[in-house]
């Protein structure tokens, strides 16, 4: 399984970003698709998901400001931050449960500055 995350970068506050994580190695249609984040010295903390089914689950500091979604058929998990803080920076990964194992793609760095 790979996940390669992108869509990373330095951003004002209050601007917007959107992060694709594409996947192969599994039928990705099948799987519950995740976006972490971490900030140095703490840990991974979940930041949304999308079942295989579309249901969406978002931590609360992602309600009303970021979207989770999927396309199944370019086998891509998407997520669109929108009212980005200073808070927001952090490493995100995105990550998928298949064949008994987490499996994680590398970060991609988000920055929130002026």
């Amino acid at each position: 399984v790979q996940l390669q995350a992108s869509g990373g970068g330095l951003v004002q506050p209050g601007g917007s970003l959107r992060l694709s994580c594409a996947a192969s190695g599994i039928n990705f249609r099948l799987y519950r698709m995740e976006w972490f984040r971490q900030t140095p010295g703490n840990q991974r903390e979940l930041v949304a998901s999308i079942s295989s089914d579309g249901s969406t689950y978002y931590a609360e500091p992602a309600k009303g400001r970021f979207t989770i979604s999927r396309d199944n058929v370019r086998r891509t998990a998407y997520l669109e931050m929108n009212g980005l803080k200073a808070e927001d920076t952090a490493l995100y990964y995105c990550k998928v449960d298949s064949h008994g194992r987490s499996n994680w793609g590398r970060g991609t760095q988000v920055t929130v500055s002026s």
